[in-house]
């Protein structure tokens, strides 16, 4: 039976594809996090520092998995979009697996170069197709659950990472037919390669909804896209520059917290894997889907800005707590106060999405979204594990001042934050009325008269 009389598709069919989408994000997440735990091993064998180490996981990942998500965000609006994920899944699957291969730095940066061009392929199309499986009312809860694959997948990367990790200091390396010897981090990325190849074959089980809304079925030239895009221009920057900075807190901290703990507190991987695993799975999970569920019960009761409401509200309640838990003064606290932390950084990852699906016709929905991950991932993944090893390393000079760096770095973004979220509600009620004006090659460039608040 169909979800309403709007011939979207049917529950089971909606709810299959976000789930089967969800364990690609899950493992595209386990693949570009599981190096947060591995620092020390991979420092030691690649002989490498803290800073060299950032880039493999933010910068050089970063930098391609944005320049290529435009044009991929271009096809995923014109394209099969569960083809053009299932080839990018291929593509990062294969690269992670020469992430367990490579012996030069060198060849480990190119390797996380090809696992951000594969992975840039899958949020464009995959927050396409949920958007087109979906009623606006059931929307922001639906790319919640799938956005649940960034903290399941990061759990999981850590769980995995302490397990192997427990196992390999038994073990000791291993011997593979043809590879030869391998360390317990190479044979992690041969292993998850291997899954990711396998899970292509899921996607079969995928169809591609009709695409609706306004533009729907209408090819729009590149240059449509930019006046519409301008036109918006006060939305679309405080909205993504505002969740930048709660993903710059968020991938800042996650870098650097297995080091946080087994530098001030002592604990070894395998503990931090384990626990901080684990918080980030329960937490990180519960943390998106109840900003999806508050989003859309804030939209039942009339409130066209609830996206946004609940951005704000999970940069208010994240900055107490980004600036106490880095001093505590033992694990257990610090690992308590970790919890809520990351409720409220995950909050807003499903509903940030979403709102860029309501206030762009379908036939800019993919580029938007591949726009909108180009500065969060940039800003976030790219600069957020940098900048707290540049201030550890260049202001204290000094391994043990990591809870400071993580204290200094994850405040000042979560306060841009707060100040960026308030100032988009006006805007983002507006280009919501812009957005029932427009037609194909038409683009007001006066904003419409300003609403009331909602």
């Amino acid at each position: 039976m169909p979800n309403n009389n709007n011939g979207y598709p049917s529950g089971l069919s909606a709810w299959t594809t976000v789930v089967i989408l969800m364990v690609a994000y899950v493992l595209s997440f386990i693949d570009r996090q599981i190096l947060n735990l591995l620092v020390e091993p991979i420092r030691r064998d690649l002989v490498i520092s803290d800073t060299q180490m950032s880039l493999l996981m933010g910068l050089s990942f970063a930098l391609f998995y944005t320049i290529c998500g435009i044009p991929l965000g271009r096809l995923a609006d014109t394209r099969s979009r569960r083809g053009l994920i299932a080839i990018g899944v291929l593509f990062w699957s294969a690269a992670t697996a020469a992430c367990g291969m490579a012996k030069l730095y060198w060849q480990f940066l190119i390797c996380r170069i090809g696992v951000g061009v594969g992975e840039a392929a899958l949020s464009p199309a995959a927050y396409s197709l949920i958007a087109d499986s979906f009623p606006p009312e059931r929307r922001a809860t639906a790319i919640s659950v799938y956005s649940m694959g960034v903290y399941l997948g990061s759990g999981i990367a850590f769980l995995l990472g302490g397990l192997v990790i427990k196992f390999a200091s038994a073990q000791g390396d291993l011997v593979l037919p043809v590879l030869g010897e391998v360390r317990p981090w190479q044979l992690i990325f041969l292993i998850l390669g291997a899954a990711g190849v396998l899970f292509t074959l899921l996607m079969l089980a995928v169809r591609e909804p009709v695409r609706r809304g306004v533009g729907a079925g209408v090819a729009v030239p590149l240059a449509e896209v930019g006046r519409y895009i301008r036109s918006n221009r006060r939305t679309v920057l405080c909205h993504n520059f505002g969740f930048a900075g709660l993903a710059f807190a968020g991938y800042g901290s996650a870098a650097w917290i297995p080091s946080f703990f087994i530098r001030t507190y002592g604990w070894d991987a395998g503990q931090v894997g384990i626990v901080y695993g684990s918080i980030v799975a329960v937490f990180g999970c519960l943390g998106i889907v109840c900003g999806g569920r508050l989003a859309d019960l804030l939209v039942k009761r009339g409130h066209s800005d609830a996206n946004m409401r609940v951005g704000l509200i999970a940069a208010l309640g994240a900055l107490p707590l980004v600036v106490l838990f880095p001093l505590m003064g033992s694990a257990f606290w610090a690992a308590l106060l970790l919890a809520p932390t990351v409720f409220f950084l995950s909050m807003p990852f499903g509903v940030a999405p979403a709102a860029i699906q309501e206030i762009m016709p379908n036939s800019m929905r993919g580029q938007a979204s591949a726009i909108y991950l180009f500065v969060i991932t940039l800003i976030g993944l790219g600069i957020g594990p940098t900048a707290v090893a540049l201030v550890t390393d260049f202001v204290f000079a000094d391994d043990k001042a990591l809870r400071y760096s993580l204290l200094i770095v994850t405040t000042l973004a979560v306060l841009a934050s707060v100040v960026l979220l308030r100032m988009s509600l006006q805007p983002y009620r507006e280009s919501l009325l812009r957005l029932q004006q427009w037609n194909p090659g038409s683009v007001a460039d006066n904003p419409p008269a300003r609403l009331k608040p909602a």
